[in-house]
């Protein structure tokens, strides 16, 4: 009798036959196993065969508040009995209303138009396009170049390929798309000896304004990623280089593109990253973490002024982007229960609290021979690992695992963005845990 094969593995073979993961190199699951997913609950994934994982991650940085968590299923299921989807073209519905007035209610001031889309690259699309066919309208059809910063992230869509400095993208698909100019990242990681992140901060903008001083009859829009840069290796910046771009942007007539896809919704801290820098952008993106991890959905904030650019009697000087699922209603009740649970529980205060035990009972990883630039904004910790071997990523992802963790390092920077009800218990699992992690693979 031929053996039957247990759940996990015929799911597994399924996969692989029917399913291209993304972002991944499908050849290496010959030896590195997917690992199949059955539930999950508060901060832990639990596989078919009943394994336990601490979603360090928070599953690519979207889930705020835990998985199945009872407030946000509940405002689901109740939109479920009412409106599923409605097209936002030439309808609207209560909760993509609801859900604009609250992030206009909380957003920096003047930032009270939203335009909704699908994902993260989505949102960096509609910037873009809505930031040069401003200038159009405006008479200015000649700024339709954008800047971003080195090594920045931005989306994986080609518009949002033409603002993401990621050798790895710009070598694959580099002949699809119009190459936009970068500055420096103020990453402090590069200060020189002795530099504060502040002084690096104020000299990479300096190259910022020489830039924008001899280009900026072309340039659009200047795109960031406040305060933290994700792809990049979590490279973290002091907030003044985001008031002087504020100023400089203000200076050459230039739009600014806040991009908190990954940084907004209280992950750096405050609610929202560019709050740290006193700035209010011209754009303001948010994805990921705004329907708590459960939906697809992303906003572009904008000013009045951009907004009434486009009032017009003509189609053309319309904003001419639409999604098949714009302000879905479910994803946005799911957005308001993400909001309601900030509200309710004074997230950011307790995060606050959070992240200065978890830094407290870090030291030892702060400490560690192998360490280095050990750094933290808000709820996001990272930090390099000295280590002899060229597939750490994979060892350190496949370790993890063995141990209970879900780790997902970027080169040799492992880092962490866990759920914010992560608690002391499982933050001190999280520490002592990667520190056995690191001493094997070190």
């Amino acid at each position: 009798m031929i053996p039957r094969m247990s759940a996990s593995t015929e799911l597994l073979s399924r996969s692989l036959s029917a399913v291209w993961h993304p972002c991944t190199q499908m050849k290496r699951h010959e030896t590195l196993p997917l690992v199949p997913i059955a539930r999950g609950e508060g901060v832990w994934l639990y596989d078919l065969d009943g394994k336990r994982y601490l979603d360090t991650v928070s599953s690519w940085w979207v889930n705020l508040f835990g998985h199945c968590n009872p407030r946000i299923n509940a405002a689901i299921t109740d939109q479920l009995g009412k409106l599923e989807h409605v097209m936002l073209a030439g309808f609207t519905h209560e909760p993509v209303v609801q859900l604009s007035e609250r992030l206009r209610e909380l957003a920096p001031a003047g930032l009270g138009h939203c335009f909704y889309g699908s994902d993260g690259a989505s949102a960096t699309e509609i910037a873009l396009k809505m930031s040069a066919h401003y200038w159009r309208n405006s008479g200015k059809a000649r700024k339709t170049q954008f800047l971003s910063l080195q090594n920045s992230y931005h989306g994986e869509t080609l518009g949002a390929l033409s603002v993401t400095d990621v050798a790895l993208f710009r070598d694959a698909y580099g002949t699809l798309i119009r190459q936009n100019a970068t500055v420096p990242s103020p990453d402090w990681r590069n200060a020189t000896h002795g530099e504060s992140a502040e002084s690096f901060a104020h000299r990479c903008a300096d190259a910022l304004a020489e830039h924008l001083q001899q280009h900026h009859e072309q340039i659009a829009a200047f795109i960031v990623e406040p305060l933290i840069q994700g792809a990049a290796g979590m490279a973290m910046y002091h907030p003044a280089y985001l008031h002087h771009a504020r100023e400089l942007c203000l200076q050459y007539d230039v739009h600014l593109i806040a991009d908190e896809i990954a940084v907004g919704m209280g992950r750096t801290g405050t609610l929202f990253a560019c709050e740290q820098a006193n700035i209010r952008p011209d754009f303001l993106l948010l994805s990921k973490g705004i329907t708590g991890g459960y939906l697809p959905l992303s906003v572009v904030m904008t000013t009045d002024e951009i907004y009434q650019a486009f009032y017009a009697d003509e189609t053309a000087r319309g904003f001419l982007h639409s999604h098949s699922y714009t302000g879905n209603p479910l994803a946005c009740r799911a957005a308001l229960a993400t909001l309601d649970i900030f509200a309710q529980d004074d997230v950011l205060n307790a995060n606050r609290a959070k992240a200065a035990f978890f830094n407290r009972i870090a030291q030892p990883l702060r400490e560690h021979p192998k360490v280095r630039d050990f750094r933290n904004t808000g709820m996001v910790w990272a930090f390099e690992v000295d280590t002899p071997h060229a597939d750490f990523a994979q060892r350190c992802f496949s370790l993890g695992l063995q141990h209970e963790l879900l780790l997902r390092p970027m080169g040799n920077t492992v880092y962490f963005m866990p759920p914010y009800i992560i608690n002391e218990e499982q933050m001190l699992m999280l520490v002592t845990r990667t520190l056995v992690i690191i001493d094997l693979l070190t």
